[in-house]
């Protein structure tokens, strides 16, 4: 906590704001009452409990990469984290109940879709796929992002670009030409760029994050190889990548501080989206939109109307306005109805606290059913049931 608290003094102290206050603590009621808005990143159980969502399904033949988000790794961290968050909403509803709820928490499909359904409060989930990968793709093509006129649509990690254009004209035609000819370019991306190629659209997480919420790219050793290990870009998709990432800060925690702050800090706003909603909603009240994690409720009239989706949401004063972004590709439909169904199914079985429902999320599940036998995955999950019985607390139903 001090550790943080120096960061953000540090950060106060660069960008000139005197009258800017910065209080430390471990007490809920104190850092939420009277709040405006609410920021929320948590990890709960640690490195410690989250090793094994990893590391039991690889005895199955299931190969994670970073299994915080979707398949059985991101299931189980899901029926970790959502009692957890409702937590969280119940204390926004006592203390602060007007607040601004922005979730920066994963599995952001399943913890949103929880607090959505079964709260009073006002959240929605914040992710920067979208925009990094718009970033990437303006690189990649050589035009100023804030040129790019885009639409993405899907469940977050698993949003497509149906729209891609620059002063009016399709870029696709150029990304493909560039990815199909040109090694150096799909190298970057393997496993994006050859979904790319073969759907016919660009889908916005990484490639490591991706191979592991289809059925195509960690069911065999070559595969992986050939798909989930030579990509040039940050995560390619190696075996526990985040899982090392973590362990080694562990090891020193001090290190991460010490590394940022030997940096110089730059003046210059990010790319993510928290500071201009809070500014839509609470500040000068300027619209704003963004790719926000919201129930569907028709706006992707071929996924579940229940279902937690990433569209284009328009904030300002009066609150969050999802947009129409109409229907997905079919074929993209499928892959998207999978993920969403999955999800709500999890969601359930967690207010329900039903492992026989959590079975069969995970039976559904892309990765583990291309590997498993239904045998076999219900063993896993009993596992990783023993494992979390601390935190999830469920009689044997």
């Amino acid at each position: 906590m001090d550790n943080i608290k120096m960061v953000c003094e540090q950060i106060k102290e660069t960008m000139e704001c005197p009258n800017c206050k910065i209080i430390a603590t471990m007490d809920r009621k104190t850092a939420l009452e009277n709040a405006d808005g609410v920021l929320c990143t948590v990890f709960n159980g640690d490195v410690d409990i989250w090793r094994y969502d990893i590391e039991i399904p690889k005895k199955y033949g299931i190969d994670i990469n970073v299994g915080d988000a979707r398949s059985v790794s991101g299931i189980f961290r899901a029926l970790r984290n959502i009692p957890l968050m409702l937590e969280i909403c119940s204390d926004i509803e006592k203390y602060c109940p007007n607040a601004v709820f922005l979730n920066y928490t994963n599995p952001m499909p399943m913890l949103c879709g929880a607090m959505q359904k079964y709260s009073n409060v006002e959240v929605t989930g914040l992710c920067h796929s979208v925009q990094g990968t718009i970033h990437m793709l303006a690189q990649w093509l050589n035009i100023p992002k804030e040129e790019i006129e885009y639409k993405c649509m899907g469940v977050n990690h698993q949003a497509f670009y149906t729209v891609l254009k620059h002063n009016g004209e399709d870029l696709y035609p150029a990304l493909k030409a560039l990815v199909s000819n040109n090694e150096e370019y799909y190298n970057k991306e393997q496993v994006r760029n050859e979904m790319f190629l073969k759907l016919g659209y660009y889908v916005t997480e990484s490639s490591g994050h991706n191979s592991e919420y289809n059925q195509w790219f960690r069911k065999r050793p070559d595969l992986i190889e050939k798909y989930c290990t030579h990509s040039t870009d940050w995560n390619p998709g190696k075996y526990a990548f985040s899982l090392e990432l973590r362990n080694e800060r562990k090891m020193d925690p001090e290190k991460q501080y010490k590394d940022f702050l030997k940096k110089p800090i730059s003046k210059l706003k990010s790319e993510e989206y928290a500071a201009d909603i809070f500014n839509a909603r609470i500040g000068d009240g300027k619209p704003f939109i963004f790719n926000g994690n919201v129930l569907n409720k028709g706006s992707i009239p071929n996924l579940p109307f229940d279902a937690c989706v990433e569209v284009p949401v328009v904030a300002d004063f009066m609150g969050f306005k999802t947009t129409i972004a109409g229907e997905l590709p079919e074929h993209l439909a499928i892959l998207v109805n999978t993920t969403a169904r999955i999800e709500n199914l999890v969601i359930k079985a967690a207010m329900k606290k039903s492992k026989e429902m959590v079975y069969e999320a995970v039976y559904m599940d892309p990765l583990s059913s291309a590997v498993c036998s239904l045998d076999e995955i219900k063993k896993m999950c009993d596992e990783l049931f023993e494992i979390n019985k601390d935190y999830l607390k469920w009689e044997n139903n």
